[in-house]
């Protein structure tokens, strides 16, 4: 079988995780008899604390915005020459990344999430694996692989860093290099805190950057409750750092169940590991009449990610294996 990165075909299909409505079609059951391993989120979010009425009816003030940027500078150690966007999710910041830069061809080593490719390519861009190009997007840690990038690695004069897994090393962190030139650090909070429907991710880049996507994305782009929840979670370091324990410890027991089993561990994050398997469909197939539903890719008929279960499934899963 041919690598991944072998080839990079931007007109693909946009596959992601999820999709239960197509695994119900196909397989049955209603929507609460699923158990969702398809996507990296965190089974165990960030609890929701009291939202006010008027986080719901009126519109953001300044101020609000201005608080969750303050504490995203402070978790994320954000450099002082640095701006922060905040914005209805990663996946929004990522179809405005080729608008900061006149179009010409992007690096994006693959495999990785493919809607970095998509966006390029939907606005005129040249998408390659590899070779000197205007602009580079890299995944850190990429999906669905966990690569680890370095410093080295941001050397195009637009650099994406997609950080959206980045919360669970943040020692290996690359927001360092916020402040230079042409560097964009993507943040997710979806992923990390569990949190996926609020939609809140952040830009951090330099200013003048920073102002030309917050000219993309317009006013109130952030909606009330994300703003607040989104400061309560990112002020709150106890739960993170006892959340990357429990996802570690989570980790570590889901290998061993699945390699137990004749997988063999190819790589990933404390989020989702991605396993060499004889058949992924195969695999995909078995687990799902159990309606545990799995991440399969078009490149690769033996790669099969697996999300981690809550704690209330594991004997599920087992079963299902």
């Amino acid at each position: 079988m041919a690598s991944p990165n072998d080839t990079l075909d931007p007109r693909a299909a946009r596959d992601h995780g999820g999709g239960l409505d197509g695994a119900m079609t196909q397989f049955g059951g209603a929507r609460e008899d699923w158990l969702d391993l398809s996507t990296g989120i965190n089974p165990h979010p960030y609890p929701i604390a009291h939202l006010t009425q008027s986080d719901w009816t009126a519109l953001p003030d300044h101020g609000a915005f201005e608080r969750l940027s303050a504490a995203a500078r402070q978790f994320w150690s954000v450099p002082d020459g640095a701006a922060i966007l905040p914005a209805p999710g990663a996946s929004a910041l990522i179809a405005r990344m080729p608008a900061l830069a006149p179009k010409g061809r992007v690096q994006i080593t693959t495999p990785t999430y493919n809607e970095h490719a998509a966006a390029f390519v939907a606005q005129g861009w040249t998408v390659q694996a590899k070779g000197p190009a205007e602009a580079r997007v890299i995944a850190h840690p990429n999906n669905p692989d966990g690569r680890i990038w370095g410093a080295a690695d941001a050397d195009a004069p637009l650099t994406v860093i997609d950080e959206s897994f980045c919360d669970i090393c943040p020692e290996k962190s690359l927001i360092h290099l916020a402040d230079n030139p042409g560097v964009i650090v993507l943040k997710s909070f979806g992923k990390f805190w569990g949190l996926a429907g609020l939609r809140l991710g952040f830009a951090i880049g330099q200013p003048n950057l920073i102002a030309k996507l917050n000219d993309l994305t317009g006013p109130w782009a952030v909606s009330g409750p994300a703003l607040r929840i989104g400061e309560q979670a990112l002020r709150d370091t106890e739960w993170a750092a006892s959340t990357r324990q429990h996802l570690a410890e989570a980790t570590d027991r889901l290998d061993q169940m699945v390699t137990g089993k004749g997988a063999k561990l190819v790589g990933g994050t404390t989020l989702f590991r991605l396993y060499d398997v004889d058949d992924a469909t195969a695999w995909q197939a078995k687990l799902a009449s159990s309606h545990i539903w799995s991440r399969v890719f078009p490149y690769s008929r033996t790669y099969l990610r697996l999300g981690l279960p809550p704690a209330d499934a594991w004997d599920r899963l087992e079963a299902a294996l």
